[in-house]
């Protein structure tokens, strides 16, 4: 393999913030935290959703509108789209 072209193949821990998953693996993604995991220090990099609460998984639905994209819309279309799709 060429020197200097592939990038750092590492151990690294993803979070789950919404359930508080933590799961230890492998990646290449670039991180500047760390964290503590079964006693050794890893990267970290927190995540919104994985497996242990996306709904396909759990069979629970959630609605995330962390940004607000909801009343954005709502905002941005208003009656013009709900008077459209009536039509």
């Amino acid at each position: 393999m060429k020197e200097g072209i592939h990038p750092n193949y590492r151990e690294i821990v993803f979070e789950d913030i919404s359930s508080d998953f933590k799961i230890l693996t492998r990646s290449t993604i670039k991180t500047d935290q760390t964290t503590t995991f079964n006693g050794k220090e890893y990267p970290y990099y927190k995540l919104d959703i994985s497996s242990a609460s996306h709904p396909f998984y759990t069979g629970k639905t959630k609605v995330l509108d962390t940004e607000g994209r909801i009343d954005k819309f709502k905002k941005k279309f208003g009656a013009s789209f709900s008077n459209a799709v009536k039509k």
